[in-house]
């Protein structure tokens, strides 16, 4: 497998990738899947990004976000601070 496949149920990323995104063992990632403790987001493209689509993890208050071709590699990748899906803020 390379770092991602697009497959007819969606997009599958390594653990590794997810794991080394966040400072936990990639043997946890499917835990905290479960968990909900990380979630994810997909985007699609449209207009000028048609082809691509955006993969966003969140976990423990941080984003990490991998935009990926039609060929499955890996364009971009980012990591920042956020607030937590979910919570309100005052």
């Amino acid at each position: 497998m390379t770092s991602v496949e697009i497959g007819n149920d969606g997009f599958v990323v390594e653990a590794e990738i997810i794991a080394e995104a966040f400072g936990v063992a990639a043997s946890e990632v499917p835990r905290l899947m479960k968990a909900e403790a990380i979630t994810s987001l997909c985007e699609k493209g449209v207009d000028k990004d048609e082809g691509r689509w955006r993969l966003s993890f969140f976990h423990a208050g941080r984003v990490f976000r991998l935009t990926i071709d039609s060929n499955s590699q890996i364009l971009g990748r980012a990591r920042f601070d956020a607030p937590r899906r979910g919570l309100e803020t005052k």
